[in-house]
Formats: C-alpha cells, sequence, structure tokens
C-alpha cells in the first residue's frame, strides 16, 4: 500500500483551511491532514505556494468538447469527462433533457451500463432535468414530450439506470406532482423543481412534500414580486433547501446572486454550469436537444426566440466569477462547487470534500483560482500546459 504527502500552503478542509502541513495520499485515499511530516523519509510532492482543493462537482451539466449525454454516445460520454478535469471537475451527474420515454430509457440504460469505465471526471449519479415542465418557462427544453409526472415511468427509467437516477426535476404545478414528490424522497432520489411557473404556495407545497433543489434559480421559474413571491421566493423563504446558479455573467447578475446567497447563506447555494456541448468549443452553430444553438461572446442562445440554452461554462471559472465579485470568500467560492452540490443531491460521502477515507480527487490551483493540476485517486491526470 503507497503512502506519499503533499505539501502545500494552503488546504481547503471540510473544518476549515489550513496552511503549511501534509496531507497523506494512502493506497488513493486521503489520510488525516498533519501539520508535520510524521516520517522524514516519506515521499513528499511538494507545492509550496499553491493550494489543494477538493475535486469540484458538478451536478448539473448536459455536455462539453462537442458531446452531449443525449447523444448515447458512450465515448462521447468519455470525452466529456476527461475534457472536465481541464475544469477542475472530478464527479459530475451527467444531465439529460426533456425527450421522449424511450430516448431517456436508452441514455440512463446506457450511463448506467458504462459510468465505471469514464477515464476522467467520476459519474456520481444521473440528473433527469424533465419531462415533468410548464411550457411558460419551458427555456430550451422541447415542450412536445412535456407530461404529468408518473411513478410508473419513472420506476422504468429508474431500473434502466441500476438505481442510478439521483436527481430529477419537475414543475410543482403538475398535476400529480405532491404524491410525486413524496414517493421519490422517500426512496432516496432528490426532488429539484424548475421550468415551471408555480406560485409561491406551490412551490412551497412541493418543499414540504420533499423538493430540496431550486435548478438554476432565477431562470426558468416564476420571479419574485411583492404580491406573488413565485418560485424565486420560495428559494430565498425556504431555509433547508438548496439553490443552483449559473455565475457566468449571463444568466444571473452579479447583485442578483449575491442576494441569493446573502438570504440563503452560502452552503445552500450550489454553483453549477448547465453546459452544453459547446463548452470547451469555438463560438459558432450547435445543437441542444432538438434545438439549433448559436455561441457568441460566452453566451448560448437558441437561434429562434433567442433564449438562453444551457452555458458554455467551466465551473472552475464559476469559482473565479463570484470571487472576482466580490460576493465570495475564496473558501466559500470553492465550498459553493465543491461539497454543497455533493450535499444537495447527496453524493457527499463520495465526493466533494478532502475527508479521510474518501477517494483522493484534488485539484491544485493558485492564489489567483487558476487550476494547475488535476488528481484522481491520488494521480495527477491533467497539468495545466505552459504557453511560451
Amino acid at each position: 500500500m503507497e503512502t506519499y504527502y503533499i505539501h502545500a500552503s494552503r488546504f481547503f478542509l471540510p473544518e476549515g483551511v489550513k496552511s503549511q502541513g501534509y496531507l497523506p495520499i494512502v493506497d488513493g485515499k486521503f489520510g488525516e491532514f498533519t501539520k508535520e511530516l510524521p516520517d522524514q523519509e516519506s515521499r513528499v510532492l511538494d507545492y509550496t505556494g499553491k493550494w489543494i482543493a477538493p475535486g469540484l462537482v458538478d451536478t448539473h451539466i448536459h455536455g462539453y468538447r462537442g458531446y452531449d449525454v443525449m447523444d448515447n454516445d458512450v465515448e462521447g460520454l468519455k470525452t466529456i469527462s476527461k475534457g472536465l478535469l481541464s475544469c477542475g471537475v472530478t464527479s459530475f451527474l451527467p444531465t439529460t433533457l426533456t425527450s421522449d420515454k424511450k430516448t431517456l430509457n436508452a441514455v440512463s440504460k446506457t450511463i448506467s451500463e458504462h459510468h465505471k469505465e469514464m477515464p476522467g471526471a467520476k459519474i456520481q449519479g444521473i440528473f433527469l432535468e424533465g419531462p415533468f415542465f410548464t411550457e411558460e418557462h419551458k427555456g430550451a427544453q422541447n415542450p412536445e414530450f412535456f407530461a404529468d409526472p408518473n411513478l410508473e415511468t419513472f420506476q422504468q427509467w429508474q431500473e434502466s439506470a441500476g438505481g442510478l437516477i439521483k436527481k430529477i426535476a419537475l414543475a410543482p404545478e403538475r398535476e400529480g406532482a405532491t404524491e410525486f414528490i413524496k414517493e421519490l424522497s422517500d426512496q432516496g432520489v432528490t426532488v429539484a423543481i424548475a421550468h415551471s411557473s408555480a406560485t409561491y404556495d406551490q412551490a412551497r407545497e412541493a418543499v414540504s412534500a420533499g423538493a430540496s433543489v431550486f435548478v438554476h434559480t432565477y431562470n426558468g421559474m416564476s420571479g419574485l414580486s411583492h404580491r406573488e413571491p413565485g418560485m424565486v421566493g420560495a428559494a430565498m423563504n425556504t431555509a433547508d433547501t438548496f439553490s443552483e446558479l449559473i455565475c457566468d455573467g449571463h444568466h444571473v447578475h452579479p447583485a442578483a446572486a449575491e442576494i441569493l446567497m446573502n438570504v440563503k447563506g452560502r452552503d445552500h447555494v450550489a454553483l453549477i454550469t448547465d453546459c452544453m456541448r459547446a463548452g470547451g468549443m469555438p463560438d459558432g452553430d450547435y445543437q441542444l436537444g432538438d434545438f439549433p444553438v448559436e455561441v457568441s461572446s460566452g453566451a448560448a442562445r437558441l437561434k429562434t426566440g433567442g433564449s438562453l440554452a444551457g452555458s458554455v461554462l467551466e465551473l472552475m471559472d464559476a469559482v473565479r466569477n463570484v470571487h472576482d465579485w466580490n460576493i465570495a470568500t475564496i473558501e466559500e467560492s470553492i465550498r459553493m462547487a465543491s461539497i454543497v452540490p455533493a450535499e444537495s443531491c447527496g453524493i457527499e460521502d463520495k465526493c466533494g470534500s478532502i475527508k479521510a477515507g474518501h477517494d483522493a480527487d484534488f485539484i491544485v490551483i493558485d492564489s489567483q483560482l487558476n487550476l494547475e493540476e488535476t488528481y484522481l485517486n491520488g494521480e495527477r491526470v491533467y497539468k495545466k500546459e505552459i504557453k511560451g
């Protein structure tokens, strides 16, 4: 059993930030952080001047590097997985789009059968975004396949997924939503609410039934007003729920992000990307599900109507953005992209923190929050190229 130590100037640990110490890596797992090197003969990787943070966790991502989860292509999934290492992401939930029952069944089955084969970021579950939505806030979801929540249909998907579906999003105002939420919550599936015109009371009822995540908060949901607080108001006024945020500078104004963080608490805001296949690719024309998309100047928009269609955001950039916008400390920024999203969908026992016994998935960053290296199971799997 191999043991070596990481020495760095700062470590972002669950209990807080520690400086100038040693982190043991024991057979691909984290050991207990220590201030002194227990054995002077031990192998040490010296990252003096650098910081060690947990690998990031993207719990809402559709694609990357030219591929989409809905392609139902194993090699495409592998490309997404490997590409995410350059974003500091070591765990993710491949995220579907609204489609017909047969397609969602096939995609779930493919991910289940091949999720352990990924060469990069680890698949920790599946996020079904849809198809139980409503049309007013459809975004880039295809309303042709919208329907009321159906337990039998979900169980078919879950069976095909081998139990890998960890999270599903729906609109609370759909008929049968409350009973559906209760049943799935009892099964341990995280229920999120999204793409919805729900009133404040309807959203609160969904939360009372067990819904615990607001999907890409502010986007695809009824807004806050003084007479009808809507979904946004419910997100702000339900203390034990989590709110996703896309912090690319296009989806949410920095001030709106700060307001949500201040009201909600940064330990209940999960940074996500909602990235589509154009992430990591040049500007141009792409496809998101059934819809043509144009990517320009860091934003992906439907060619018809101009609505935002996911993003091309990389999660490490979101971490840097919220810090650069002066709305979160460095520690908070990192936590909102690692342990908080992991907690939001119940996978914190597998990823999101530098904790003894967990897989040694971590990143090496500099003081400007630039990613330099990514490690999986204690082995370096990505190193930033130095141009010059």
